[in-house]
């Protein structure tokens, strides 16, 4: 009888033909964990990632439909297999206990359930991070019951505008070349680095492309007073956004004064969590791109009612992503279920779980990718060739 390991490995996209409306009934949890290293660390303004991790998790039902998420878990080094244990002992056997009427019915009562553990171990963000990858893979499953790709499920369309983001402070314009060769017409650069520096590399990448979209990301380098003076020092190069320039945790009224102050529109999100959070920053109007991240908080039950809101209040809906090829791919389905205008974030930096980790691959054409009408999230991980980087 063939290994486990094997069976999820021969995995096709394919679904079941039975309806969404019946329950969901989880009989199967299982995590994954992978760490492939690299050549070149990718930089960022508060530190570096000296290799590429992820963390995946299979669900099936009692019909031997599977769905599969994944879940942010970049930071710190050891945040992948924390996580993955912090699943296995507290979403699983929730999952398991009962029928969900739908995704959305599971999402909410693992957050009920978590939401005082979560408080009294300090572990707000692993605990949201753990419950949004359990809801990508619900949707997932969901979808392929339903014979439908997620997007065309959501109501949405497959076309979706992406960006090359990741773009290091050291040459980036050589990364943003080949980048652009491959299909890119919108890039990101790392800045954080000292004006001078991260002037230089803006002006290197604004001479290589032209007038295509570019974005810078601070990684919240800067104080308030920094983040002022960068963003004047930056403006003539025209980035379409600056995203997170000062920590995520200011007041919003910091938020606020800046965006008075900066000609760049804002963008923020990806480190907000919950609703409440999401509307009171919207509210706010300090932001013109939001930018969640589903598989740190939300999963498509969360983040779905924010993209929504973010087209009520006229802001642009960018989802975050920054890790392997399943969650890019939610993050798609994400966007293209929304709509309106934005962008979806592509990784350039390497990345095997990414560029090897599902089938079939993702093409970028003249900026765009369009999703194909496959069912569930159109991809399963290529368990095969990623599994030298398997360490859990």
């Amino acid at each position: 009888m063939p290994s486990e390991r094997t069976d999820l490995a021969a995995e096709t996209v394919t679904a079941d033909r039975s309806s969404i409306i019946d329950p969901l009934r989880i009989v199967g949890v299982r995590t994954l964990v992978f760490r492939a290293p690299l050549s070149e660390p990718v930089q960022t303004s508060f530190g570096m990632m000296h290799d590429r991790p992820a963390l995946l998790l299979r669900v099936e039902d009692e019909n031997g439909v599977f769905g599969w998420g994944e879940v942010w878990c970049n930071f710190p080094t050891v945040g992948a297999e924390h996580r993955a244990h912090l699943l296995d002992s507290l979403v699983a056997p929730i999952l398991r206990e009962q029928a969900w009427a739908d995704p959305r019915a599971a999402f909410h009562e693992l957050d009920r359930r978590l939401h005082i553990l979560a408080l009294q171990s300090g572990e707000l963000g692993p605990m949201a991070q753990i419950v949004a990858g359990a809801d990508v893979a619900l949707w997932d499953l969901a979808a392929r019951r339903a014979g439908q790709p997620l997007w065309k499920l959501l109501g949405g369309t497959p076309t979706i505008d992406v960006y090359a983001s990741g773009l290091n402070p050291t040459k980036p314009e050589a990364l943003a070349k080949r980048k652009l060769a491959e299909g890119h017409r919108a890039f990101k650069l790392k800045v954080g680095f000292g004006e001078e520096r991260d002037r230089a590399n803006l002006a290197a990448l604004r001479e290589l492309v032209g007038p295509l979209p570019l974005m810078v990301d601070a990684n919240q380098a800067w104080s308030p007073e920094q983040a002022r003076a960068m963003s004047a020092a930056l403006a003539e190069f025209a980035p379409l956004w600056l995203e997170e320039p000062i920590a995520a945790d200011q007041p919003l009224s910091a938020w606020q004064q800046l965006a008075g102050d900066s000609t760049i529109p804002l963008a923020a999100g990806e480190n907000l969590r919950g609703s409440d959070a999401f509307s009171a920053a919207l509210d706010s109007a300090a932001f013109g791109v939001i930018q969640p991240d589903l598989g740190k908080w939300g999963g498509f039950s969360g983040c779905l009612d924010v993209g929504k809101m973010a087209l009520e209040r006229g802001a642009m809906f960018c989802p975050h992503w920054l890790g392997g090829g399943i969650g890019l791919a939610a993050s798609l389905h994400l966007k293209a279920a929304i709509g309106g205008p934005g962008y979806v974030e592509v990784d350039a930096n390497p990345n095997p779980l990414r560029e090897l980790g599902v089938i079939p691959a993702f093409k970028v054409e003249e900026g765009r990718i369009t999703l194909s009408d496959i069912p569930g999230l159109g991809v399963v991980p290529n368990l095969a060739a990623i599994e030298p980087y398997r360490v859990q």
